[in-house]
């Protein structure tokens, strides 16, 4: 059976580095159940030459469809065929549309790894009945839990549209003068809208909307996309997106008390177990049957089973078995990360 090798791609952060060979093996085997045209088989990690590999089989050969997908793996570097002791390249092609600077260039505490971000979108994507947009891109993609934007960066680096609730408003302001400022230094054509954000004229935030294009050309054909910041409870969800109007929902959620989400009264904090509790029926009713919800979360603060429950109460079936349990991981002494999956039905 052909065999094939993967080149970890380096991250920053140590402790992911660590972890991405077994993270990078269960996202293969996602990608290996839902788009790829063969059978992955005997996933494993593998030293050659002193650095680390993931290492699989197939059924028969990749074919370029199934490269152009692999290519999309969030800690895939190098792909390479096995044949006896040598590597031969395959060439890798990812939809990424923008530079990585997109993502790489903010710095900050509390950041999520960009890596794990991808992964996390892959997973959601892969989970939706629209697993071929991860190539042809178009989704409208939610974050709302959003930060300081890094789901919302990787989402234009697919095409997506994406919109993004934040109720800080240090986060708000400091992703405004990112994007704008990296559009500008990229000279892509854009029109950059803020302003308050009104319901049945009560003020519940701010707002900016984005509309840009890949290129000049396709700017001036009318094929752009949209990118919305609110700045707002994401409680208020359903109330500012329409019904069925979002097709993927990527959230990486608060770790723990000093990171929860206030609602109207701004006195009461709440934690991140109350927090996800009231908000997936509320991000429930924007998300269109067929689509996908991704969570990454601390298992310290809300146990796997408790949030599997909390999705199923809300009409999702989680996804679960096989590399959907491989996924938890340590991030630092207090925080072990977690993702689950599930599809709306």
């Amino acid at each position: 059976m052909p065999e094939y090798a993967i080149l970890i791609l380096p991250s920053a952060n140590r402790v992911y580095t660590d972890t991405s060979p077994r993270l990078l093996s269960a996202e293969l085997s996602v990608f290996g159940a839902t788009v790829l045209s063969t059978e992955i088989a005997e996933v494993g990690t593998r030293a050659i030459g002193g650095a680390e590999y993931v290492t699989f089989t197939t059924g028969t050969p990749l074919t370029d469809d199934d490269v152009a997908y692999l290519s999309n793996l969030s800690s895939a570097y190098v792909l390479f065929e096995l044949t006896g002791e040598l590597l031969r390249p395959v060439e890798l092609a990812p939809a990424d549309v923008f530079d990585s600077d997109l993502l790489t260039i903010q710095k900050y505490s509390g950041k999520t790894n960009e890596l794990f971000t991808k992964l996390l979108l892959n997973l959601t994507v892969l989970t939706s009945d629209r697993p071929s947009a991860l190539r042809e891109g178009g989704l409208r993609l939610l974050d709302p839990l959003c930060g300081r934007g890094t789901t919302l960066n990787q989402a234009m680096m697919y095409g997506f549209h994406a919109t993004g609730l934040e109720l800080d408003a240090k986060d708000f302001d400091a992703y405004q003068q990112f994007i704008k400022t990296w559009l500008r230094t990229k000279r892509l054509k854009h029109t950059a809208e803020a302003g308050q954000l009104r319901r049945n004229k009560t003020r519940l935030g701010r707002r900016l909307d984005i509309e840009y294009g890949v290129t000049k050309e396709r700017y001036k054909e009318g094929d752009t996309r949209t990118l919305t910041f609110l700045n707002t409870d994401t409680l208020h969800t359903d109330e500012l997106l329409r019904r069925h109007s979002v097709d993927v929902i990527v959230t990486d959620a608060p770790y723990g008390v000093q990171h929860g989400s206030r609602g109207q009264d701004a006195s009461l904090s709440r934690s991140p177990r109350d927090l996800l509790a009231a908000a997936v029926p509320v991000w429930e009713r924007v998300l269109r049957p067929g689509g996908a919800i991704g969570l990454s979360w601390n298992t310290h603060v809300v146990g796997r089973d408790e949030l599997a429950e909390i999705l199923r109460r809300s009409g999702f079936a989680v996804r679960e078995g096989g590399p959907y349990e491989g996924l938890a991981h340590r991030v630092d002494q207090a925080i072990v990360r977690d993702v689950l999956v599930a599809r709306k039905e």
